[in-house]
């Protein structure tokens, strides 16, 4: 008898362990006064910057909060409209990330912009620095662009542009960026590169581009060719110097004959 009420108390205590295990786990309820109040809270987060990245987290944040909340019977009632807020928040998400891609875009070519670049040269020098690693950072500039939109149009001039973006994606590693920097300048980097290799790579571009455009001058065709700087970023350094840097050997390659790509001083 006793041996049977001892067992009959292991049950209970089990019970009492598991139905204490599940209200762990159970999430505070909300009611719908904290509930708004912690969306204005982010909302007023929101207001408070203009960073299309940072709203899109905060987004995020509230989306992961709101779908992770147990509500109270007063909220549970409103569940059809949380759903519909959680639907917009989605698509507010999207256009921003719509938005995002086409500020940063050049909308001729499809290269990065200026704004493009520059977003993407701090995290690329954050992760070269974090990771002690490289970053190459070519400078472009096509040959003689003047006398083809003076000569051919400038309609013609954008479509050598176009082209050599879609070459040079084409060409370059998944993880090589090109931006258009200004006119018939372009801006590669070349994350996780030394020298050697990075000539290797821009020397390839020149020959793919050489081999697949090219003009026709009376009865003569002429490849289209660019001449490059190549920079390799020291550890901290600031774009403006890099890239200045790749400026001065660009311009060494335009002296010595163009089309070709120069190595810039360290």
């Amino acid at each position: 008898m006793q041996e049977a009420i001892k067992q009959k108390q292991k049950r209970m205590l089990r019970l009492i362990k598991s139905t204490d295990a599940i209200k762990s786990e159970q999430k505070p309820m909300i009611d719908s006064e904290d509930y708004y109040k912690q969306v204005e809270r982010y909302a007023e987060q929101i207001r408070n910057t203009s960073n299309a990245d940072e709203i899109i987290r905060i987004l995020d944040v509230v989306l992961s909060e709101t779908r992770g909340l147990k509500f109270s019977d007063e909220v549970f009632a409103a569940q059809e409209q949380v759903k519909r807020a959680e639907q917009k928040i989605e698509s507010l998400k999207s256009e921003l990330e719509l938005l995002r891609g086409l500020v940063q875009t050049d909308q001729m070519t499809g290269a990065f912009n200026r704004r493009g670049l520059d977003d993407i040269f701090k995290r690329e020098a954050a992760r070269a620095d974090r990771n002690a690693q490289s970053l190459g950072v070519v400078l472009i500039d096509l040959d003689n662009f003047k006398q083809i939109n003076d000569n051919l149009g400038h309609q013609y001039g954008d479509s050598v542009l176009i082209n050599l973006v879609n070459v040079a994606k084409e060409t370059l590693r998944p993880s090589d960026i090109v931006a258009r920097f200004g006119g018939e300048e372009f801006v590669v980097l070349l994350p996780d590169v030394e020298m050697e290799d990075a000539l290797t790579i821009i020397s390839r571009l020149q020959k793919n581009l050489a081999k697949i455009f090219s003009i026709q001058v009376d009865t003569q065709s002429i490849p289209i060719t660019f001449s490059a700087g190549i920079a390799i970023r020291s550890f901290g350094e600031h774009q403006n110097s890099v890239i200045s840097r790749a400026d001065k050997a660009l311009y060494q390659a335009k002296r010595t004959g163009k089309n070709r790509a120069i190595p810039a001083l360290s």
